[in-house]
């Protein structure tokens, strides 16, 4: 990742917060933008919910269908008789960068998840 990169990825997050902030103020405010930001958080919220979900779902039937392959190949190696060699292709472990943008990106969607389940609640309380 290039310093360029890693400018554009701060400004961007300088600009969301600030953005985050502001609407936050807003909402503090006025009771009336107060209910229509609530509304169109839960709307892009339980639409951004949904997304990830089917995302999540066809990553983790690739992911079982590669760690299946992955066994029945090693099952088939260890009762064969006759000895194959492979060639192990190196892991590239993400900078550390990648890593803490990830871990960052990990505690975003926790906070959404919390405030998803908080919004669902008070619905259901309503």
């Amino acid at each position: 990742m290039n310093s360029d990169t890693v400018v554009r990825i701060l400004q961007k997050s300088f600009r969301v917060t600030l953005g985050a902030t502001a609407s936050l103020v807003e909402i503090l405010q006025d009771p009336q933008k107060r209910e229509a930001n609530l509304h169109k958080i839960k709307v892009e919220l339980d639409q951004l919910t949904r997304e990830w979900a089917e995302k999540g779902e066809v990553t983790e039937q690739e992911a079982r269908s590669y760690v299946d392959q992955f066994v029945a190949q090693r099952r088939g190696e260890m009762n064969s008789a006759t000895t194959v060699t492979t060639t192990a292709t190196p892991v590239q472990t993400p900078s550390p960068e990648v890593q803490l943008e990830l871990q960052e990106l990990t505690a975003q969607l926790a906070a959404i998840r919390a405030e998803v389940e908080r919004l669902r609640s008070e619905e259901n309380k309503s």
